[in-house]
Parts: structure tokens; sequence; C-alpha cells
């Protein structure tokens, strides 16, 4: 049997959109940076700010941002569900953080995380 470990998702700008999940979900922080990972980095001409690659953790599995040449073009083939004891409040703390709203169903809704990913808010219990 696999045991889910990640989920990786293509994007513009890894750094930015890492940030914004991390402030989305409970519990979860871009992992740190050690000395070994920034001397790395910054032999590639990178640092954390232009790092292509950066994992959000949390009690989950770990979101894995992935830069990549290509826009988002379509709707996406898999997306995130959050829950929320009070939908509405936690949809427009959302859109504060960068998200917009795309449509509202009778149990969720639609928001665009600032690339355009599409992502599913419900509201709990």
């Amino acid at each position: 049997m696999a045991a889910l470990s990640e989920i990786v998702i293509d994007c513009e700008h890894a750094p930015s959109l890492a940030r914004f999940w991390a402030a989305v979900l409970d519990d979860y922080d871009v992992l740190p940076y050690d000395a070994a990972e920034i001397e790395r980095l910054a032999a590639l001409g990178l640092t954390p700010e232009t790092d292509p690659t950066v994992a959000v953790g949390g009690p989950g599995p770990t979101l894995y941002f992935q830069q990549v040449p290509e826009r988002k073009t379509v709707k996406n083939r898999v997306h995130l569900d959050v829950e929320a004891a009070d939908r509405r409040a936690e949809v427009d703390r959302l859109v504060a953080l960068g998200a917009s709203v795309h449509s509202v169903q009778e149990r969720w809704t639609v928001l665009l995380d600032p690339e355009g990913n599409e992502f599913c808010v419900a509201q709990s219990g």
C-alpha cells in the first residue's frame, strides 16, 4: 500500500503561493530553510524568496509548490477543499489574503487562489 506524503501544485511563483496556502490552513507553515539549504540556493543564484520549489508542512500531507513556466489555462483536475465553522467569515478572510470568489453554491463556495487555482470552502459540522 502507498501512503500519501505530498500534494504537488504547479505554480507561477512558488514562494508567494506557498505563503498564501500556509495562511489558509490551520497549523501549516512554510517549512524553514536551514543553513545548508540557503547555501545550496545561493550557489544557484537563488534565495528563499526566489526558490522555485517551496514546501508547506502541517498536520496532514505536505503541500509542495513547484514553479513551472506555463500558466494555468483550464480548470484544475484536482483541487483542495477546506472546512470552516463560519463559511462566510472564512471566505471573507481568504479574500482578504488574496483569493477571489468564483461561485457560491448551497453547501460550499468555490474560490480561486491568487494564481487562479480553484478550491472550495464548506461549512464544517
